[in-house]
Formats: C-alpha cells, sequence, structure tokens
C-alpha cells in the first residue's frame, strides 16, 4: 500500500507537521495504518508522490534531472538528481513553499513571514487578486465574486482572463512572475533539466505557462550561458499523487515485501479524531470515495491500468477500518 499526505513527512511515515492541516503534529500515518489494514505500507508527502508519477509516467519520463513544482492551496515539490528520487536526510526534501521570497510579506501558516507559497499558490493568486480589487481595480472579478472584493478567489480571475478581461490578465502576469521568481532561486541551487508544474492550477495552464516562461526567461540567472530549462505543466492531474503512491514500493528504501504484486493506493488525509477521510488527488477530504491504482510497483514504462473509484463505506471494527 503506498499512501501520500501533504505536510512533513519522515522516512518512517510519521507526519510530523502540515501547516496547512491545522493541530496536525507527530501523526504517526504508516503506523496506524499497519495496525489497522496489516501488511507492508508506505507512506510519503503527497506532492514526492506526485513527482515520482510525472518523472516515471508523465510529463518528465526519461528525464534524469528534474524538479516538481506543485501549485495548489500551498506548494509543494520534489527533485530527482541524477535519476534518483531525493528525499533528504529526515524525508523533508522538496518543501519549495516555505523558501522566503519577501521577508517583509504576509504572514505563512507555517508562522514565519514572505514564504514564495504566499504568492505563487492558488491562495497567492487570491491574495493578488484582493490586493488589486479593493484599489477598485478587477471590476469584472469582483463581480463574479458576488460583489465582495474580500470573497475573490482565484477561480474567479482564471474565468474573467478567460473572458479577455485585460486587469485580469494583468494579474496572471504578476502570478507568473512570483512563480518565476521561484523557479529561478530553484535553478540557481539545483541546476535541473526541467521543472513540471502540477497541483490545482495546472486546469489554467493556457492562462498561466506563457507569463511564467517569459519572467522565468528574464529573472534567470545567466541564461544565456546555459540550456533554458523546460517548463511543463503536469500530465496526470489530480491523479499524479495516487498514480506515484502507488510506485513508491518499487523505489522506496522502506521495507516492503510485497512489490511486484498489485499495490492500492489511496490519498489518505488523516484527521485528529483519529478517523479517516479520502482525499480526490486535489486535497479534498471526502468519506465513501477511495482511489485506487493498480500495478505492480516496478512496471514503469506504462501508465497503472485501470484507475478506479470505487464507493465504498468505512466501518470501524474493533480499531480496524475494512472496506464493505
Amino acid at each position: 500500500l503506498g499512501v501520500g499526505v501533504p505536510g512533513l513527512v519522515t522516512h518512517e511515515g510519521v507526519l510530523r507537521a502540515a501547516p496547512n492541516l491545522d493541530g496536525v503534529a507527530d501523526f504517526d500515518v504508516r503506523g496506524l495504518l499497519v495496525d489497522r489494514l496489516g501488511g507492508q505500507i508506505v507512506v510519503d508527502n503527497d506532492a514526492t508522490c506526485a513527482t515520482v508519477a510525472e518523472w516515471q509516467l508523465g510529463a518528465g519520463a526519461g528525464v534524469d534531472n528534474l524538479m516538481l513544482v506543485t501549485l495548489g492551496t500551498g506548494i509543494g515539490g520534489g527533485v530527482v538528481s541524477n535519476g534518483a528520487l531525493q528525499r533528504g536526510l529526515n524525508g523533508f526534501a522538496g518543501e519549495f513553499g516555505h523558501m522566503v521570497v519577501h521577508p517583509d510579506g504576509p504572514r505563512c501558516p507555517c508562522g514565519r513571514r514572505g514564504c514564495w507559497e504566499r504568492y505563487a499558490s492558488g491562495s497567492g493568486l487570491a491574495m493578488l487578486a484582493r490586493e488589486a480589487a479593493t484599489g477598485r481595480r478587477l471590476k469584472n472579478v469582483v463581480r463574479l465574486a458576488g460583489g465582495d472584493a474580500q470573497a475573490v478567489r482565484g477561480e474567479h480571475v482564471q474565468a474573467a482572463a478567460r473572458e479577455g478581461d485585460p486587469e485580469a490578465l494583468a494579474v496572471i502576469d504578476d502570478f507568473g512572475r512570483w512563480v518565476a521568481l521561484g523557479l529561478s532561486n530553484l535553478t540557481n541551487a539545483f541546476d535541473p533539466e526541467m521543472f513540471v508544474l502540477g497541483g490545482g492550477l495546472a486546469s489554467g495552464a493556457d492562462l498561466y505557462l506563457d507569463p511564467i516562461v517569459r519572467w522565468y526567461g528574464e529573472l534567470l540567472y545567466q541564461p544565456d550561458l546555459r540550456p533554458m530549462p523546460r517548463v511543463e505543466f503536469a500530465e496526470w492531474g489530480p491523479l499524479a499523487g495516487a498514480v506515484g503512491a502507488a510506485l513508491l514500493p518499487g523505489i522506496s528504501s522502506a521495507p516492503c515485501s510485497n512489490v511486484g504484486e498489485n499495490v492500492r493506493c489511496a490519498n489518505i488525509t488523516p484527521h485528529i479524531s483519529g478517523s479517516w477521510g479520502v482525499t480526490d488527488g486535489m486535497g479534498t477530504s471526502c468519506r465513501g470515495v477511495e482511489s485506487l491504482v493498480f500495478g505492480d510497483g516496478l512496471s514503469t514504462n506504462r501508465k497503472p491500468a485501470p484507475v478506479r473509484f470505487l464507493d465504498h463505506q468505512w466501518i470501524e471494527d474493533r480499531g480496524t477500518s475494512r472496506r464493505s
């Protein structure tokens, strides 16, 4: 069983912290799942799982040096260097969203100020739009938000931009600059061949890609002296985390005796009560739907099939969850 969860996940499958999940700390995801389900279970960060999917079976297939950046509620990511997935000493590699890009910027849920994800995530896009809207701009965007500038979200900006609204397009351009700023910093540190951009904002790839690439070329250090890293959006969309988790047992250093057998994979979000909500791959908690991907944990030359969503009911039976 491969599982992806958001936040700082140790090699042992303990969720140490999750800034966007209030109150979660030192949550032993793997231990609780082993107690309830038995068998061999591998747990990792959800963005790391998405990285595996795009590296092995998606936009980055065949690339040995790539970085995946997920642009969703926050920003996560993963690193592949010289053909190997990089997890870091503690398993925390890839927390790009908490790279500080503006020390005096707005406070982040992590407690610091000016983190990259405050500007370059879905919530960052909404923040940039609200700032513009309170200055009596973005009238069409505010209209789409019901007339309340403080209710503006990224989806309103995206909808207005698709209608050709110049003020909405200006916000998207500013957003592209913030995304590109982080990519240029990561390029200086890692020198990748390719960036794969995933997460919820990938649905607006046609709006975001051009300004991101243009600003990236302007902000990159010595762009004339290096091959320009490719920037592409992910292919797996909301399934990336589930697909990557299904592949984890085949590449994980954690003990797993079921490599070569069918692997069941689900993105699972732990709740403080100890009950389990299953995510839809985009961070939305839902009970009654489980994302299943069947593969052999090693076959990386084809997309796992079939991908199925099964309605089910969790039954709590003496501390053990089982599907009916």
